[in-house]
């Protein structure tokens, strides 16, 4: 079976190329450096030529909401109707669970869009929304630090290994379109300021940590359940103390 990942460099997308391939599958790990380029439509044509199934785990070079915005809807346009010239049989897409919990916040109204031009493209297609992901735990503190100290909204979080997310999007690659929304997470659901505090432990990093009812989430304010699924989801095999452990190991 012939794979087009489009963000197929990228963290998950580069995850998912590896499994992908050792599974047999030819793989295109499609990217602006490699030629292909979904803003532009450069290489798309040839990267579809003889596929079945185009993944796409993409990501938005700005959080500028406007730019994300522009981003995800030119990207998304392009991209189905190059799938659908080229008869792909399964679009799989990396989404967020929660993006429509959070209106005031630009990058999730942009996943909203994107979700939407998914569902009305006609080519059977399968969404993945995933909790936010232990590899980005350090990003989230650093944006949310005032001084010395860490600021975070009230709430729950449930993040996911990015390798666990990959093997998702693999596994879903396989399966046939579900025409709809499948949720995934980490195996374990804590208050978002625990969370954070316990991953600066774990890395020795001293800057404390406080629950702030004023405080933001990238610009949005959150309800208590906005981050995690409120229904049945697929959960991944890491918890935040596990992966740490690997990563620490890492050279």
């Amino acid at each position: 079976m012939k794979i087009v990942v489009i963000g197929g460099t990228g963290l998950i997308g580069s995850k998912s190329v590896a499994i992908l391939r050792e599974g047999g599958h030819e793989v295109v790990a499609a990217s602006p450096k490699g030629g292909v380029n979904t803003i532009t439509g450069e290489g798309l044509e040839e990267a579809m030529a003889g596929a079945q199934v185009v993944i796409d785990v993409s990501n938005a070079p700005s959080f500028d909401a406007n730019a994300v915005l522009e981003f995800f809807e030119t990207s998304g346009r392009n991209l189905l109707a190059a799938e659908a010239a080229a008869g792909i049989r399964h679009h799989v897409a990396l989404s967020i669970v929660g993006t429509d919990r959070v209106p005031d916040q630009g990058y999730y109204r942009a996943k909203v869009a994107q979700e939407k031009l998914i569902e009305a493209s006609g080519i059977p297609y399968t969404i993945i929304r995933s909790t936010q992901f232990l590899e980005f735990l350090g990003s989230i503190a650093d944006a949310s630090t005032d001084g010395s100290v860490v600021r975070l909204p009230p709430g729950l979080l449930q993040p996911i290994a990015a390798d666990d997310v990959a093997a998702f999007v693999a596994e879903v690659a396989f399966a046939d379109p579900r025409n709809g929304i499948i949720e995934i997470a980490g195996p374990e659901r804590a208050e978002f300021n625990e969370i954070i505090a316990r991953y600066l432990q774990g890395v020795a990093d001293p800057r404390e940590v406080v629950k702030d009812s004023e405080a933001r989430y990238f610009g949005g304010r959150l309800e208590e359940n906005a981050l995690v699924p409120l229904s049945e989801a697929r959960l991944g095999l890491l918890n935040l103390d596990g992966w740490l452990r690997l990563t620490q190991k890492e050279p």
